[in-house]
């Protein structure tokens, strides 16, 4: 009996720790774009941190270049005026892996140059570890749906892309195919406009011809774009090339080609030709005579009847006999 309620206590035990039990989670800082000077700032950051979850046990990963920045943690004071000369730890060699061993707020800045200051800066809350999962509730069954009614399609408006999204135009770590795989899923149409966003003199666009660009020779530009954030208005169809002019950009995977159709004007559907009715498409009835129709021959007079004839006979016969 007491073996028996062991078995069940242990039970229960292990069954209340695989329900409260959550996977550890490794959480590439910025996704592709790693760690480095944001364009348009620290919201880069924010942005890619609102997203995530994290829960103590997790693990940040900073992806940097060895010898070209580092990542510190900092108080949140020190955080929010870069200031990085005491810093709680630093992590010089990329990429840096950091685990999340407490609850609270947590501050990580570059400590190299002004890259706090531009936007190299990241603040997390880290949570305890999840309890069990709430129940899922019952989904309600949706209404059937009834059959939509067609409609005609409307012209396309121009879209505005930003290039790269919150990545915006960079050299991206651990990538050569970033950009590529951004303009995969995107139809860009004559009207349509390019957005680049980068920190200011730090970078530009420029772009070129086929060949350039396959090659990487950015010494000779169709046009060169300096000031950010550079917007681009797509005014003809074809195959279009960028990269940036500074060195070993293009070579590194800073690069962008897409291909640009025509305005999506819907085209009118032809309107049906006029057929010409075929001869025997006309029927009689319809049809018009050039010949008047001949009188009918059940008006013709009938023959003499016999009876008259047998009348006159006794008429003749009467008269002998007088």
């Amino acid at each position: 009996m007491a073996r028996g309620m062991n078995m069940l206590v242990l039970m229960v035990f292990l069954g209340a720790a695989i329900q409260s039990c959550r996977a550890q989670t490794t959480h590439v800082v910025g996704d592709s774009l790693g760690w480095v000077v944001p364009p348009g700032g620290a919201i880069a950051y924010s942005t890619w941190a609102a997203n995530e979850t994290f829960v103590v046990g997790d693990t940040l990963v900073f992806n940097f270049t060895t010898g070209m920045d580092d990542v510190a943690k900092v108080t949140k004071a020190a955080y929010d005026s870069c200031n990085f000369t005491s810093p709680i730890s630093r992590w010089t060699n990329g990429p840096a892996t950091i685990t999340l061993n407490q609850s609270g707020e947590h501050f990580f800045i570059s400590t190299f140059d002004r890259r706090c200051s531009l936007g190299e800066k990241l603040a997390i809350n880290v949570s305890a570890a999840s309890g069990p999962a709430p129940a899922p509730t019952t989904t309600p069954t949706p209404p059937a749906a009834s059959a939509p009614t067609p409609t005609t399609t409307p012209t396309r408006s121009p879209v505005t892309y930003t290039v790269g999204d919150v990545v915006g135009w960079n050299v991206l770590v651990n990538t050569t195919q970033a950009y590529a795989l951004w303009a995969a899923n995107k139809t860009f149409m004559v009207g349509d406009t390019l957005v680049f966003n980068f920190v200011n003199g730090t970078q530009n666009v420029a772009e070129f011809t086929k060949s350039a660009y396959d090659s990487c020779n950015t010494t000779s530009t169709i046009s060169v774009y300096t000031v950010p954030p550079v917007r681009i208005i797509l005014a003809a169809p074809g195959e279009h090339f960028y990269t940036s002019t500074y060195p070993d950009r293009c070579s590194l995977g800073q690069k962008l080609a897409i291909n640009v159709t025509s305005s999506s004007a819907t085209t009118p559907s032809p309107s049906p030709a006029a057929t010409t009715p075929s001869p025997s498409s006309l029927s009689p009835a319809t049809r018009p005579s050039s010949a008047a129709t001949p009188p009918s021959t059940s008006t013709s007079p009938s023959p003499p009847s016999t009876t008259t004839t047998t009348s006159e006979r006794r008429k003749k016969k009467t008269r002998r006999s007088l």
